[in-house]
């Protein structure tokens, strides 16, 4: 329920807030890839379905975007999406797959490492689309630089305000078993890996 107070609910109290503003202020917001959900056509563009999230997490991301159009259409707020992709780096989250699979190999735990359907019986592990901190950091200003001003002020609308969705990624994914391979030898520790298939 954490993602749902957070995404949902602490997003909403962010745009009401914003909507009720004089001047309103334009609003750059971290989206996530997880949206691209059980797409397998990659890379992804902003174009794409994102109709079927894979997750509670992916899907209250897309509500947030979704609630994000709303807000701009009815209240002219000017909204940019940034559809991050796994960010690492210094001060990462904890939650991070490289953070947990460097304390479970040390720790001598299993890591699930996740695989997808190919063509017939062929199985190939999942891959992520890593992204240095600072590269998103420059998106993030690039993006405020450009911001359209939103037009509505005191909760009325007064023209069409910009509305953006950006993926922000470096458009090199790396296989999971690669990350895996790295962190072994780093860290001198063979990992106990559990391949599943990811519904």
């Amino acid at each position: 329920m954490s993602y749902v107070r957070a995404n949902v609910g602490g997003f909403v109290a962010l745009l009401e807030a914003a909507r009720m503003a004089n001047p309103q202020p334009a609003i750059v917001w971290a989206s996530s890839s997880s949206v691209y959900g059980l797409n397998s056509h990659v890379p992804f563009s902003e174009h794409d379905r994102t109709d079927r999230p894979a997750s509670l997490y992916a899907a209250t991301k897309k509500a947030g975007e979704e609630i994000a159009h709303a807000y701009n259409h009815i209240y002219g707020l000017s909204l940019t999406a940034l559809r991050f992709f796994t960010v690492y780096g210094p001060w990462g989250r904890p939650d991070m797959a490289y953070f947990f699979f460097t304390r479970d190999i040390l720790a001598g735990r299993p890591i699930t490492v996740y695989e997808s359907a190919g063509g017939g019986t062929h199985q190939t592990t999942i891959s992520r689309d890593f992204t240095y901190i600072d590269d998103i950091v420059k998106g993030c200003v690039g993006a405020l630089d450009t911001a359209g001003r939103s037009t509505g002020s005191g909760g009325k609308k007064r023209g069409p305000a910009p509305f953006r969705t950006y993926n922000l990624g470096n458009t090199s994914p790396v296989p999971v078993t690669q990350l895996v391979d790295l962190l072994e030898k780093l860290l001198k520790v063979k990992a106990i890996q559990c391949l599943t298939h990811q519904v």
